[in-house]
């Protein structure tokens, strides 16, 4: 009896040990799980979406050695009636809004600053989508018609296999994807443990194998096939997202700071939703798309692409939202009104008609809601429309 439990003893310790040494080999992904497990908790969401580089692996985009690009200033305007209201319901941490390519009002809440490097979510698809339009001008993507096994193999006998470039910058892959934030289990967050866990995105979205429709034939928000531009892209040219938006946007532009996009193990960047910037920076993008993809005399986008993207054209149903190229159009749009948009309240809210760009990011917990996104729509508009 006594040898059996000496037995039993050296056994535990054995495991205490493999456990030990485990923890510690794996300390840094065992790090990112924890945090990603508390990202979106209500006492640390603000700090931690002006902090995503403490919780993710991360890659740096150089601003480059040029000046920086600065921001005219313009008469200061006092927001409209309800804002304040607005601000504090919906978590808004910071607000930028230009007119006429000057800045008119710039604030920041919740303990944040203007320094701050926050969150795109989902706004980094815009970004992506400017990417794909400078390529394609490059002539490195033949035609937007192209089945995107064309330049990324390994999408053979996936899910995607058919899917035009076409058809995932519309969200209308036809690809099931489980988009719910709340579901443990669903996709989106199934993807989010890949990333943290320093795994492959690239093999993650090539191991999707079930479709809901043909591709071109319904839309349906996918997060996932922005990844799949981010793959065609850097098949097509043979570069890195990173290297390609550093040198072809972020350096041109000459940003306030150098940008970092959040990465899988692999160095692949988290096109979809990991870019951080400035909030001023934001609305420097916003501007340049405003002025049909010029900015300081350089044409950094195509014109052709500015109004292409930024025009409805995905097979969304009647009376929803209306979708481009990785760009929203609210369902009474005016021509010439778009935003990106991301999870918890991040937005570029472009309106041509009133040479009006409003960059603003947020920690809104409620942002699913019914009519959260309409309200904020409004409340871009009568800021807009303030202005006058």
């Amino acid at each position: 009896m006594r040898h059996i439990l000496k037995r039993l003893l050296q056994i535990l310790l054995v495991v205490v040990v493999l456990a030990v040494v485990a923890a510690i080999w794996k300390r840094e992904e065992i790090s990112r799980l924890l945090a990603v497990n508390s990202l979106f908790s209500e006492e640390k969401i603000v700090q931690n979406f002006s902090h995503m580089d403490g919780a993710f692996l991360t890659q740096s985009l150089a601003r480059g050695d040029g000046p920086v690009s600065e921001l005219p200033i313009g008469d200061a305007i006092t927001l409209p009636e309800g804002s304040d209201n607005w601000i504090k319901t919906r978590s808004v941490t910071s607000l930028v809004v230009l007119k006429n390519g000057r800045l008119r009002f710039e604030d920041y809440y919740l303990g944040t600053g203007a320094e701050d490097r926050r969150i795109s979510w989902s706004v980094a698809k815009s970004f992506l989508s400017a990417l794909t339009g400078i390529v394609l001008a490059d002539g490195a993507i033949a035609s937007l018609d192209d089945p995107v096994e064309l330049y990324v193999p390994a999408l053979n006998g996936s899910a995607y296999e058919g899917a035009t470039i076409r058809n995932v910058l519309n969200m209308s892959s036809g690809v099931v994807f489980d988009e719910d934030y709340l579901d443990f289990n669903s996709d989106i967050n199934r993807m989010g443990r890949v990333l943290a866990l320093g795994q492959s995105m690239d093999e993650f979205a090539a191991g999707l194998t079930e479709t809901f429709t043909g591709p071109g034939e319904t839309w349906q928000y996918v997060s996932i096939d922005t990844h799949i531009i981010g793959m065609v892209i850097r098949g097509a040219t043979g570069k890195s997202i990173s290297e390609l938006l550093q040198t072809r946007i972020i350096e041109p532009m000459g940003l306030e700071d150098a940008p970092y996009y959040l990465t899988d193990g692999y160095g692949v960047a988290f096109v979809l939703g990991g870019l951080n910037l400035r909030t001023r920076d934001y609305a420097r993008f916003g501007q340049m798309f405003l002025q049909d993809g010029q900015w300081n005399g350089q044409q950094i986008v195509p014109a052709d692409w500015v109004a292409t993207s930024t025009t409805p054209s995905a097979p969304t149903a009647a009376g929803e939202q209306k979708y481009g190229y990785q760009w929203w159009m609210a369902s009474d749009a005016p021509e010439g009104e778009y935003f990106g948009r991301g999870i918890y309240g991040q937005y570029i809210y472009i309106d041509t008609n009133r040479d009006v760009v409003i960059a603003t990011n947020a920690a809104d917990r409620g942002f699913r809601e019914d009519g959260v996104n309409d309200t904020n729509i409004a409340m871009f508009r009568k800021i807009a429309s303030s202005m006058d």
